[in-house]
């Protein structure tokens, strides 16, 4: 099998100049409260349009929310090396956004979500899929736990567990117990072969691993175990960062 980068032509991954310069800098100490917020509520809106993507007005608010709780608690908690609420939008926001278009089905399961990346950003963008965020650790988790209260995200659903055990629980109920998810996605795993075996009785028929990946993944493809098959790998564009993205797409033989 012959692997390549696949050329999209739809406005996600054309390859398009960002004007540089277009904002005053969001962390400018001169701007005022109003003024930050103001520049970076323009910030996201002009990056959604450049990614082909029509949130509404709400949902574009509600992903401003997120950032600010996302600055709260990393103070305590640790969420993110990435500080300054431009950046953070354009390296958690954008790049968890850039998987939107490749998502399968209506049910989906973030694994090693963190803080809710790319799974919060997504379900806001697709309110009508249901997502499930897995993570084991448990500060992370009430962190979780705490946006989809303080959001009101009626289609996300918060398990602090490790994913290799999850649904295999005699706790969780049978209708939990046997859900399958039409797409896996994950940011965190480092490996693609981890991530197959980690989740593979988690997966519907039929259903997608994505992995969120940098450079294009050439030594994790040809690690990928002979069960699996590699559908597509995608080169993806985001909007204000300067690094290479890739979206990689598995399925069970």
């Amino acid at each position: 099998m012959t692997l390549y980068k696949k050329e999209r032509k739809d406005s996600m991954t054309q390859n398009r100049t960002i004007t540089p310069g277009l904002f005053e800098p969001i962390n400018n100490p001169q701007l005022s409260f109003k003024q930050k917020v103001t520049n970076l509520s323009e910030f996201l809106t002009t990056g959604l349009i450049d990614m082909g993507l029509s949130l509404s007005a709400f949902n574009q608010q509600q992903l401003l929310n997120y950032v600010d709780l996302i600055i709260k608690w990393n103070r305590a908690y640790n969420l993110t090396s990435v500080r300054e609420p431009e950046d953070i939008v354009v390296r958690h926001i954008f790049d968890s956004l850039s998987a939107s278009p490749f998502l399968a089905g209506d049910l989906i399961a973030d694994i090693g979500s963190g803080a809710g990346l790319p799974g919060i950003p997504l379900a806001l963008a697709n309110p009508n899929k249901q997502f499930t965020l897995i993570d084991s650790n448990g500060k992370k988790a009430r962190f979780l736990f705490h946006v989809v209260h303080t959001l009101g995200l009626t289609n996300v659903r918060v398990i602090n567990e490790r994913v290799e055990g999850f649904q295999k629980s005699n706790l969780l109920t049978e209708v939990h117990r046997f859900t399958k998810f039409d797409t896996i996605i994950s940011r965190a795993y480092t490996s693609m072969r981890e991530m197959l075996f980690a989740t593979e009785h988690l997966v519907a028929l039929d259903g997608m691993f994505i992995a969120m990946k940098g450079v294009y993944p050439l030594m994790e493809i040809h690690e990928i175990p002979e069960e699996f098959r590699v559908v597509d790998v995608h080169s993806v564009i985001v909007p204000h960062l300067h690094a290479e993205r890739h979206i990689l797409k598995v399925k069970m033989l």
